[in-house]
């Protein structure tokens, strides 16, 4: 379809882990051991860490006790019956830890069931999967010491559930850390995790809506905020500057509404993009990060689920809303690391920088029609070798909600990875729509047309669509890798 030599988005080196989004979620890159000679001991810091947490979540509990008292019979509603979808955590022990919707101690009957099922096949040395009733879908993760469960009307498929669920694992990871987590339920089988996850629950509930509703989740893959590459290197230069001789700072990340400007690394480390997904979704979630420096400890459970990196966490100022993380193994350097972010600042601000991006994040961006494409409605590439991905804007007919766009793309995404029968091409017409998906060694390209279309011209489109996002990839894209 494309005679490109290179795919669009291509670069010799990335900071971003390459994956596949159905790759296996147990593996780690690296060991923070590696990055600091002389690891603190995790467990004496576990209660100042928790403390910085929990005062940093408090602001959520109050209004969730709220909601879970409104009514106490709400497992009974059917408002709640009616829901599409819920997921619930709890212990190996059945414990219950969390539940999307209604107060987990009024379900304790339903985890007992679900702790059973899990015990009752586990005793036959198996593992349950899934179970499915009619249109209604149960799709287990046992990931010791906690099981995860989503019971699902959706569309989705059991893999896409399952990702789901594993992002919620590795988000109650990335308050704990795995090692604590083994530890706890190693002393004690039925603790109940929540005294230590109290105010969290609004993250797992943000990050669920973000993982149905964001292709970055479904491509594992992120979205850059589109920028001039000579900006993005100014940006990057900036951060360098300020930080290179800072031991032990292992990521600076900025980014801005879900979209990431530059990362900038310690060399040979890289961040594996289900990491940054929780980072974008924790300040998100976190309205305070935008009052003040914060200092907060962090596990990335793709980078070491075994321990935190601290992270000094602001905005650049009140007339740039980028949010800047530097992380560190070391504890003590929050003055250091605020002194940095100052410094990248004032240069952003002589380099025009600020500008640029709040312009970025005030422009719309181009349609699929804008562009030149009016037979395309909207499209989704993702470039492998670096992780990212781009999108239009959206426009008619999916301007009033992304809802119907993202079943068709869920959709396409299973038939091209489904594991019984995975595709590396197809195409099909409805009343509605036509869909296109393609997956090749370097890219992964799915773009939805008007109805009518034929195949002669579909593929004569992505050929130009293709040449189109080569032309504009140095905007697009995140093309360099910088380091410390």
């Amino acid at each position: 379809m494309s005679t490109l030599e290179v795919e669009p988005g291509a670069a010799p080196e990335s900071g971003l882990v390459t994956t596949d989004t159905l790759d296996n979620f147990d593996e780690m890159s690296c060991s923070l051991e590696e990055i600091k000679n002389i690891n603190p001991s995790i467990e004496d810091e576990e209660s100042n860490d928790n403390a910085i947490i929990n005062e940093h979540f408090d602001e959520t509990v109050s209004n969730d006790n709220e909601v879970a008292s409104v009514d106490d019979d709400f497992e009974l509603n059917k408002d709640w019956i009616g829901k599409d979808k819920h997921v619930f955590v709890l212990s190996m022990a059945g414990k219950p830890i969390y539940s999307r919707y209604g107060n987990e101690d009024k379900l304790a009957w339903l985890f007992g069931v679900m702790q059973t099922l899990v015990s009752f096949i586990q005793s036959s040395d198996d593992c349950i999967q899934s179970i499915h009733a009619g249109n209604t879908h149960f799709v287990f993760l046992v990931k010791k010491p906690l099981i995860l469960v989503t019971v699902s009307k959706t569309r989705e498929s059991e893999s896409q559930l399952r990702i789901q669920l594993n992002y919620v694992f590795n988000q109650i990871t990335n308050i704990l850390t795995l090692t604590r987590l083994n530890k706890i339920y190693e002393q004690r089988q039925n603790y109940d995790l929540r005294r230590l996850l109290s105010g969290v629950e609004r993250l797992i509930d943000h990050l669920l809506t973000f993982s149905e509703n964001e292709p970055s989740v479904m491509l594992g893959a992120v979205q850059c905020l589109p920028l001039a590459a000579s900006v993005r290197d100014t940006i990057s230069s900036a951060i360098t500057g300020a930080c290179s001789k800072i031991k032990n700072l292992v990521f600076a990340i900025l980014l801005a509404n879900n979209k990431l400007i530059t990362l900038v690394r310690m060399k040979k480390y890289c961040l594996h993009p289900a990491d940054l997904h929780l980072i974008f979704n924790l300040v998100q979630a976190s309205e305070s990060f935008k009052n003040s420096e914060s200092w907060t400890p962090l596990c990335l459970p793709r980078f070491d689920a075994s321990g935190f990196l601290y992270g000094h966490v602001s905005y650049l100022s009140e007339d740039c809303q980028a949010c800047l993380l530097l992380l560190t193994v070391e504890r003590d350097v929050f003055f250091t690391l605020s002194e940095a972010k100052q410094k990248i600042v004032e240069k952003l601000r002589r380099s025009n920088c600020l500008e640029a991006i709040n312009e970025s994040l005030s422009t719309p961006g181009e349609s699929s029609a804008s562009a030149g494409f009016v037979e395309i409605r909207h499209y989704l590439y993702k470039c492998k070798s670096t992780s990212q991905f781009y999108q239009p804007i959206l426009s008619p007919p999916y301007t009033q909600t992304k809802e119907p766009l993202t079943r068709i793309y869920k959709r396409a995404h299973h038939r091209l990875h489904n594991s019984s029968r995975p595709l590396k091409l197809m195409f099909e017409r409805s009343a509605d729509e036509a869909i296109l998906a393609w997956d090749t060694k370097g890219f992964e390209l799915f773009v939805v047309f008007e109805p009518l279309i034929d195949t002669s011209a579909a593929i004569m489109l992505v050929g130009r669509l293709l040449n189109w996002i080569k032309k504009k990839e140095e905007r697009l894209f995140h093309l360099n890798a910088p380091t410390f």
